[in-house]
């Protein structure tokens, strides 16, 4: 006998900070109202996020007609991993009319470009190094060659 697909009753999608989720706002309202374990995600979510301790996350939760849930935690932005190669704390206010806040490098756009790779929609890592670099521009951080 062919096992049961569960029912999916809602598709809840959220950025919260690794290892540090708790019932707060966005997480308890938002599951809340699905009527979810909110202690329950709050633990395994931690659980497993804990080699990306402090890092902004984009979590999909999949919750069933029984309560239950499912979650796949994606990579981090690309803007996040972005400024945390340039070693800033914040993207320019104005990109494009004011100078750029920080640069980074081609070497450090394709190890961000791999990293994305499965959550772009990108043929190759060439494409995806577009990707990043078209997001570093408004973000206001340069692209440089690297001068090694």
């Amino acid at each position: 006998m062919a096992k049961k697909k569960k029912e999916a009753i809602a598709k809840i999608k959220l950025q919260v900070v690794g290892g540090q989720a708790t019932p707060a706002p966005p997480v308890g309202p938002a599951l809340g109202q699905h009527g979810v374990n909110i202690g329950e995600f709050v633990k395994r979510f931690n659980d497993r996020t804990q080699a990306n301790l402090g890092t902004v996350l984009p979590v999909i939760i999949d919750v069933y007609k029984d309560k239950s849930f499912d979650f796949v935690i994606k990579s981090p932005p690309a803007s996040v991993l972005i400024k945390k190669a340039a070693d800033l704390a914040k993207a320019a206010n104005h990109p494009g009319r004011e100078d750029p806040v920080g640069s980074v490098t081609q070497v450090q756009v394709r190890e961000i470009a791999e990293m994305k790779m499965e959550d772009l929609n990108a043929a190759s890592v060439e494409a995806a190094m577009r990707i990043i670099e078209g997001t570093a521009r408004s973000c206001g951080i340069d692209v440089v060659k690297a001068t090694d």
